[in-house]
């Protein structure tokens, strides 16, 4: 059938060639994910020719963190036709020249940059500049945030100047095109929904969403109840999963599950997800190097509450008496692994004290999962109270300890979890871009 399927493209009109610049599928975090799903989609278009641009390293050498993916060992690329080029390094310009010419060669119809942090503003910026002069190509930025979480003055300036030369938008929720028209008050922009048309002489925003991850599914083979006993978890389980960041507040999840666990002996915590800060073996000379001149950096550059790396939520577990509640896995999970925590779980938590459209709730739509989310940032478009999930007020303890016990009381059906995200495809997400 594949082969077919590439008959097909090239019998048909001219291609379309489509570049997704972000990091590639050798990377961790949620952002390579992303940028490898869009452009395994754009591969399932008829007449395209997908290439994934991606960075070799993606922050100055200083950050004391490993990027790569070094566990997961399915090729999330196999019996795709795209094109993987990894060459951009943030602390070579030379690399980003080298860039620039390799996308002119490939002269693409779009280029999709993923935005998702301030720091990379200088080198994109620079890129993005070059190719806008292309006459037969669009340049456009998916935007995952802009002001962002733990923002500064500084991230604010390379935001504003990393985003600049665009003919085109993508956001996933309407607070990010807001702040999109508040960083530049004199561009002309036009929101506009899923099959519109931009009337006049405006700059796109096309205001899509966050598609729902097919790279992880529930596994119908897989023993819930036997998993469950392995893990010691109880009848209710209660989910946090991702990177450990302190914008996504597991602090407050910790603190809120203290008080149902006064009031029930059927409820379990999962905490699994790797700190982000704790990647390094902190004994080496080159990690204890970096840390040093990445405190500088931090204490010059950014404001002090910004520095994160001595937190640690998970201290809270034990001075709250909650090991026998709760199961943490602090490490990085393959993808492939991915799947068995959210069937064992009945919610996800997202108690985050800030929040653009987040990976880690797209995952969840994939396996029907209810939200319990506070009533920040986007949540409150896609989360709606009791029907999919249900809302708390951010920093209120009692407030998401009430909705941890109404998704108990009163579970959601998670028939409207599906409901909620039946056309949040990546298929209808490349479309739309392609139209």
């Amino acid at each position: 059938m594949k082969l077919q399927r590439r008959k097909a493209k090239v019998t048909n009109t001219k291609k379309k060639t489509i570049v997704c610049f972000g990091p590639g599928p050798m990377f961790k975090g949620g952002i390579a994910n992303y940028n490898t799903s869009l452009a395994k989609a754009f591969d399932k278009l008829e007449d395209t020719d997908v290439h994934i641009v991606s960075w070799t390293q993606q922050y100055p050498a200083i950050i004391p963190r490993d990027f790569i993916d070094r566990k997961s060992k399915v090729d999330q690329l196999e019996g795709t036709g795209i094109k993987v080029h990894y060459i951009t390094n943030y602390n070579n310009p030379a690399s980003w020249n080298a860039t620039i010419k390799l996308i002119k060669s490939l002269q693409p119809d779009k280029v999709i940059f993923q935005w998702a942090i301030a720091m990379q503003g200088i080198p994109l910026a620079y890129i993005s500049k070059k190719l806008k002069k292309l006459k037969t190509t669009e340049v456009y930025f998916d935007l995952h945030f802009v002001i962002q979480k733990e923002g500064s003055a500084l991230d604010t300036a390379l935001t504003k100047a990393g985003i600049k030369h665009a003919d085109a938008y993508i956001v996933h929720a309407y607070k990010t095109a807001d702040e999109l028209q508040v960083l530049y008050p004199h561009k002309k922009f036009e929101v506009i929904e899923r099959g519109a048309e931009i009337k006049g002489d405006v700059i796109k925003v096309l205001k899509l969403y966050h598609p729902v991850y097919d790279m992880f599914k529930p596994d119908p083979n897989f023993d819930v109840a036997k998993a469950k006993k392995e893990m010691k978890l109880n009848k209710h389980v209660f989910l946090f999963f991702g990177f450990i960041r302190k914008y996504k507040g597991l602090h407050n999840v910790i603190k809120a599950f203290a008080k149902l666990a006064e009031q029930r002996d059927d409820v379990s915590l999962l905490i699994v997800g790797e700190s982000f800060w704790s990647t390094l073996d902190s004994k080496k000379f080159s990690t204890r190097i970096k840390n040093a001149a990445f405190g500088i950096a931090k204490k010059i550059f950014l404001k002090k509450q910004d520095d994160e790396r001595d937190y640690n939520p998970l201290a809270l577990v034990e001075k709250l008496h909650l090991e026998d509640k709760t199961f943490i896995d602090n490490d990085f999970v393959p993808n492939e692994e991915v799947h068995k925590y959210f069937q064992v779980s009945n919610s996800i938590m997202l108690f985050y004290l800030t929040a653009t459209p987040s990976g880690i709730e797209s995952i969840a739509y994939n396996f029907n999962m209810p939200m319990l989310a506070t009533n920040v940032g986007h949540f409150p478009e896609t989360v709606k109270d009791g029907f999919n999930g249900y809302l708390a007020e951010p920093d209120n303890i009692d407030s998401m300890t009430e909705a941890m016990i109404k998704s108990i009381e009163k579970p959601i059906d998670r028939q409207h979890v599906a409901a909620t995200s039946k056309d949040m495809s990546w298929i209808n997400y490349a479309n739309e871009i392609l139209r």
